[in-house]
């Protein structure tokens, strides 16, 4: 082949143009296969993490949900029906939050307390035979605020909640990320310089019979940090988002931690009923002043349609050692994913050193011959290192990689 755009030679060649061509494929190919096969550990860790806890998570919600049901079940009988309703829509709240719909947690922990209100007056401040019009529950609902039947309980709800919440949705929102950015560095796209470089290294020296020769380490190590280049870039954003996950992870303990507030909440609850029940006369004074005397509607009040259903004795089982396994197993990920920390930084030398290049002291592949060593200078990492590359010209920055960086920072501000 006397038109070859890479693999010339002056020695004899079997490749011909369309070789060269199916050999540049193949080189693209392998890379991506090698970048996918270093990174793959690291991306389980990440994915089996990210749903082992979303799906906690979603254990500890039903699980709260049930606890708080059953206050009312167990105390409250004849109002249960109606504020189990609110209960579920409670904690579908919590749901959508913590999976990251832009809902505000103060907004729904306060909407809880304005529609138990009217539910506690009718059957605890003020059990009448009748029960209260629509219209004169919207007024409770609205006044709820202003009287304050159940003291300070939901301004303490909204405390523990929102910072409880928003930690645990922050950690599920940074390891989809990680996720994210694996992908990303997992699918590059590569420049015709470095697409070409790839093919010298890898496949020219079959052209020349030489289907044993790996490259040299040094000759390595500037292909692929100077195809690499970008990726190079992300090592420091990556180490940073590494230690913020890990200083949120300590954050999420105690107090904070998800599955206290979460567990906890009924007995919240139960102290907001206690507390209205012995203020009753106080406020159904205040109610008369800003919504005037009960309306009356004749009163319905099925039972309790929460029953002690099968999933609770899974879900008693679960909730005592669930404190426990949900701390211990993020200490244990974050521990686990410590050891990635300079996984892109060390990328290029370990497809290089794992893979790619020859064992030192053997004779190897310099681009143009077998040789004993590769003389020229190596370059290091990142973009800036790259201008005095001898095997591959580097331009610019990719705007993939860029936006997965600034995604890193952001997060990490979160």
């Amino acid at each position: 082949g006397v038109d070859l755009q890479v693999c010339t030679s002056k020695n004899p060649t079997c490749c011909t143009k369309k070789m060269e061509e199916r050999y540049q494929t193949a080189a693209k190919q392998d890379i991506q296969q090698v970048l996918q096969t270093s990174s793959a550990t690291l991306k389980f860790l990440i994915s089996r993490n990210a749903a082992a806890f979303q799906e906690t998570f979603e254990m500890l919600i039903r699980l709260a949900e049930n606890y708080t049901s059953t206050v009312f079940c167990n105390a409250y009988r004849n109002m249960a029906a109606e504020a189990t309703e609110h209960v579920q829509e409670f904690f579908t709240d919590v749901g959508l939050f913590l999976f990251g719909t832009d809902i505000s947690t103060e907004e729904f922990v306060n909407r809880f307390f304005d529609t138990l209100f009217p539910v506690v007056y009718n059957h605890v401040i003020n059990p009448g035979p009748t029960g209260i019009s629509l219209e004169y529950a919207e007024c409770l609902r609205g006044a709820r605020r202003d009287i304050r039947p159940f003291g300070n309980i939901p301004k303490k709800a909204i405390g523990q909640m929102g910072r409880a919440l928003l930690h645990s949705r922050t950690f599920l929102q940074a390891l989809n990320l990680g996720i994210e950015v694996i992908n990303t560095t997992d699918h590059l796209h590569f420049s015709k310089d470095c697409s070409r470089a790839l093919l010298r290294m890898q496949y020219c020296p079959h052209c020349q019979g030489l289907t044993l020769s790996k490259p040299c380490m040094g000759y390595c190590l500037n292909i692929i940090r100077g195809c690499l280049a970008d990726v190079a870039e992300v090592d420091l954003p990556w180490r940073g988002y590494i230690q913020s996950l890990e200083e949120l992870s300590r954050a999420m303990s105690g107090a904070h931690d998800i599955e206290h507030v979460l567990l906890n909440f009924h007995s919240l609850v139960n102290d907001a009923l206690v507390q209205a029940r012995i203020n009753g006369p106080e406020l159904s004074e205040q109610v008369n002043k800003i919504c005037g005397p009960p309306v009356g509607k004749p009163k319905e009040s099925p039972g309790c349609s929460f029953g002690e259903n099968k999933d609770n004795q899974g879900l008693k089982m679960f909730s005592r050692d669930s404190e426990e396994t949900l701390a211990n197993r993020r200490k244990e990920f974050i521990s686990h994913l410590r050891l990635y920390r300079a996984f892109y930084g060390s990328l290029a030398d370990q497809l290089c050193g794992n893979e790619l290049a020859a064992a030192d002291g053997l004779p190897c592949w310099n681009g143009e011959d077998v040789i004993r060593s590769y003389t020229h200078r190596v370059v290091g990492s990142g973009i800036k290192a790259q201008s005095a590359n001898p095997e591959v010209k580097v331009k610019g920055t990719d705007p993939v990689i860029s936006q997965i960086i600034d995604k890193l920072k952001h997060v990490i501000q979160v």
